[in-house]
């Protein structure tokens, strides 16, 4: 099965590394990454899909961060 995440977070340090960390976990890379204004914060936000190949079926309760 394949496992989808699209991580967040404002434009500092702490997005980069958590796109690392998915990336040290085995997740890949899936489409260029996102950067928009948020209006309510007045900040930058990025974004990054990431996919990893895993083993099992699909359920609504999974935790994709533990994967």
């Amino acid at each position: 099965m394949r496992a989808y995440r699209l991580l967040t977070e404002e434009d500092t340090a702490a997005f980069c590394h958590k796109v690392t960390e998915a990336l040290s976990k085995g997740w890949e890379l899936y489409g260029s990454p996102a950067y928009a204004h948020d209006p309510v914060s007045g900040r930058m936000r990025c974004a990054q899909a990431v996919v990893k190949e895993i083993e099992g079926s699909y359920a609504p309760d999974m935790k994709l961060g533990i994967l």
